[in-house]
């Protein structure tokens, strides 16, 4: 059985960044199963369409505008994903999700199962902003979420004893969320 726990969403958008950064911290602080792997696909768009299609199980954390209070947490299974699927698209020519999970489908090669953990953005407007409070504070709560589902699916991952540190991270490069979200120089 193979599992892909997928972050998505753009890192340059404040709280638009939520799946990368839910994922980004799964990685560090927890150890996965065997057939279980992390992806940030940021906002890779189609591109995705073949990781997708090959795994039996998919989870994937995003920022989704449900219209409630901001940092809400509400995990979304099986065929209810695709309705839940986005908060923004960023410009006419963006693929969401929603378009992902078709061509898998149309494809015949749709995950058997598949769960969404989304929160409920504040900001989406905040170019090279960080996470706003409310949506960095819901990331631990989406981490035990997808633990609990991940155990359904006979996958749990073990909380490792030490964090790994953000250079050995999914992101590197500065990109990773201690480096990005540091204080700005523009902001007063």
């Amino acid at each position: 059985m193979s599992v892909l726990v997928l972050g998505i969403g753009n890192i340059l958008w404040a709280d638009e960044g939520f799946g990368v950064r839910a994922v980004e911290a799964f990685h560090r602080l927890y150890a996965m199963a065997d057939g279980v792997e992390l992806l940030d696909g940021g906002t890779q768009g189609l591109y995705l369409v073949n990781r997708v299609a090959e795994v039996d199980r998919l989870l994937v954390f995003d920022a989704i505008d449900y219209g409630l209070t901001p940092g809400t947490l509400k995990v979304v299974m099986g065929e209810e994903v695709p309705k839940f699927t986005g908060a923004k698209k960023m410009s006419l020519h963006q693929t969401g999700f929603q378009e992902v999970l078709s061509a898998a489908d149309l494809m015949g090669r749709y995950p058997r199962d598949i769960a969404l953990i989304g929160c409920q953005p504040l900001d989406l407007e905040d170019w090279g902003g960080p996470l706003t409070a409310p949506v960095a504070a819901s990331i631990e709560p989406a981490l035990m979420a997808a633990i609990d589902v991940l155990a359904r699916w006979g996958v749990a991952p073990l909380r490792r004893v030490l964090p790994l540190p953000p250079e050995s991270g999914l992101l590197a490069n500065d990109i990773d969320r201690a480096a990005y979200e540091r204080p700005r120089a523009d902001v007063i």
